[in-house]
């Protein structure tokens, strides 16, 4: 709802009535329609870019592991749940407003996704098992990546939001389209791929 101009009364200038927003929380639980690969930044990644950026002398390309890359790549709480950053599914829902006419700029600030506080990951129901694919980086040049695949997951969003902006009804619909159409994680449909895809089960 937007805000509402004011009448000005005799010697008042004319202004803006700000609504007080009506928040509501709803738990949403979902299920994966194709594979979740996940892709945290490791350490060691991290480090890197950090050098590079900073200019600091490079040492030769460390032998690749496939074991620590793919366990680097899972987003893992520190009491020991394999998780996923809130924001990927709330930036999944806003990129579904294209897909329901809805502004992505007003979406943005109409509803939150709320995970952890530590790390604002959302718990990741599944076993993980490490894959491998060959992809080009850079100029083209080939590479081998390896990173964790839940192949069967769920999760349970927590979404809070601003009901004189949206509706329940829209938040719920708003889930739905993001899990059919834009997805979450490495090859997702946004990005050309197929994974990451998900439905509401309530």
């Amino acid at each position: 709802m937007p805000p509402r101009k004011t009448t000005a009364g005799p010697g008042q200038p004319e202004g803006i009535l700000l609504v007080r927003p009506d928040i509501k929380h709803i738990e949403v639980p979902i299920e994966g329609l194709s594979s979740l690969i996940v892709h945290a930044w490791s350490e060691k990644a991290i480090k890197m870019m950090l050098d590079k950026q900073t200019k600091r002398a490079r040492t030769g390309r460390e032998a690749k592991s496939p074991e620590e890359d793919y366990r680097s790549s899972l987003y893992v709480h520190a009491e020991g749940w394999y998780g996923f950053p809130a924001t990927a599914f709330k930036n999944a829902m806003v990129r579904a407003g294209t897909y329901t006419d809805d502004k992505m700029t007003f979406l943005r600030g109409a509803f939150y996704v709320n995970g952890t506080k530590d790390r604002e990951l959302i718990t990741i129901d599944g076993e993980p098992a490490p894959r491998e694919d060959m992809v080009r980086v850079g100029m083209g040049t080939a590479d081998i990546r390896y990173r964790a695949e839940f192949a069967d997951w769920s999760a349970l969003l927590r979404v809070e939001f601003n009901a004189r902006a949206v509706s329940e009804e829209q938040v719920v619909n708003l889930i739905e389209v993001a899990g059919f159409s834009v997805g979450v994680g490495d090859w997702r449909p946004e990005k050309d791929g197929d994974h990451g895809r998900f439905r509401v089960t309530r």
